[in-house]
């Protein structure tokens, strides 16, 4: 006779949902991408701020914790700002972040359009 209500149930570990798509991810070590919806708003920005002169470049690195989208005012330099994907951040500060070149972290959260919003404002590169 098999006892089909031992086994797991007194396990701490039983308890823990973990989304299919995270252990999909983690089984076959798929790099972190843009969805469409996502490029499409970060594309947009991006045109605007090129048809404004301030940007002329870009690059997309998808790496296996983000997915990074990096924009440059010359392809020789380092990236002005670098919009993140971090789907481990998601539950927690949000996925998404603005980075300056410095480091400094200019905006996060968890929909993009509202992080994106940090660039409506007039920024301009500042030259030590």
């Amino acid at each position: 006779m098999t006892d089909h209500g031992t086994g797991g149930e007194g396990r701490e570990d039983s308890a823990i949902l973990i989304p299919l798509h995270e252990a999909r991810r983690e089984r076959d070590n798929i790099p972190v991408t843009f969805q469409r919806r996502e490029l499409d708003q970060i594309l947009k920005v991006y045109s605007m701020m090129v048809a404004a002169g301030e940007w002329r470049d870009y690059a997309i690195d998808h790496l296996k914790e983000r997915a990074v989208f990096s924009v440059f005012r010359r392809t020789s330099e380092v990236p002005l700002f670098q919009i993140v994907k971090t789907p481990a951040l998601a539950r927690k500060q949000g996925a998404f972040s603005v980075v300056a070149a410095s480091g400094l972290i200019m905006k996060r959260g968890h929909d993009l359009e509202r992080v994106l919003a940090v660039f409506d404002k007039a920024l301009k590169v500042v030259r030590a």
